[in-house]
Parts: structure tokens; C-alpha cells; sequence
């Protein structure tokens, strides 16, 4: 395969999966929970900012979303900036820094900016999310 070959199959393999995150988020702030599932395989692995730290499978990181959407304002932020993708032939990443909003237990309004990577498997040529890992910056 020529490096012209690899970089168009590389080109669009990071288009592809960046209008999968564009369409995962769009899900989530239109709280679609079918759209938040689909493109993620049901054997995933998660790791997230609230309690449960580590969700396995797709029932159980469904289940997280449950509780975002009681916590998060309406109309539902959740956005990404700096999104950075890498993929190879059937293996990738990707990294970006997400937005969103939500009412703290006393009533306040809290704004978290996060980080975000997701690790993705190619599967009949359709790319699956493996793993998704949200994360806070320490204090």
C-alpha cells in the first residue's frame, strides 16, 4: 500500500470516527439513549468521573447515563473541543476535551470541563467504541 493509499484510507477512517463522536454527543444532549449505545460495543469498558469508576458492558455503562441526565441542566450541554484522532487499520484513539453542565446536591450550577479518550475497534468496517474513559484534572 503506497503512503498516497494509506493516508486516504487514514483520512477517512478519522472522519468516520469523528462523526461518530459528533453524533454520540448530539445523543446525549438530545438524552437519545439508543444513539448514545450505537456505536458502542456491548462488551466495552468504561472509566468515568462519578462513582461507579469502572462500568463493563453496555447495560452498565447505560445505566451511568441515567444518572448524568438527573444531574445535568436542560437543555443538556455536552460538548468537545481539541478532538485528536489516530487510527491505524482497525485500532484507534481518540482524545478531546469535553463541556458540560449540571445542578451540584445544594442547587448550584456547576460547569465541568473534562477529558475524554476513547479507544476503537474496527469491525466489518464500522468502528466500534472499546473503551471510553472520562477524567477530571487533580486539584
Amino acid at each position: 500500500m503506497t503512503n498516497e493509499r494509506l493516508q486516504d484510507t487514514s483520512s477517512k477512517d478519522e472522519m468516520d470516527i469523528r462523526t461518530l463522536i459528533e453524533r454520540w454527543a448530539q445523543a446525549v444532549r438530545e438524552e437519545n439513549r439508543a444513539g448514545i449505545r450505537a456505536d458502542h460495543d456491548s462488551d466495552m469498558l468504561m472509566f468515568d468521573v462519578p462513582p461507579p469508576l469502572l462500568s463493563r458492558g453496555l447495560d452498565a455503562y447505560m445505566a451511568t447515563w441515567e444518572k448524568f441526565f438527573l444531574w445535568s441542566e436542560k437543555p443538556v450541554a455536552f460538548d468537545f473541543h481539541d478532538v485528536k484522532i489516530t487510527a491505524g487499520k482497525d485500532v484507534a484513539f481518540a482524545t478531546a476535551i469535553g463541556q458540560c453542565a449540571g445542578v451540584s446536591s445544594n442547587g448550584k450550577r456547576e460547569e465541568l470541563e473534562f477529558r475524554l479518550t476513547m479507544c476503537l475497534g474496527k469491525f466489518a468496517d464500522q468502528w466500534r467504541v472499546m473503551h471510553e474513559h472520562h477524567s477530571l484534572p487533580a486539584e
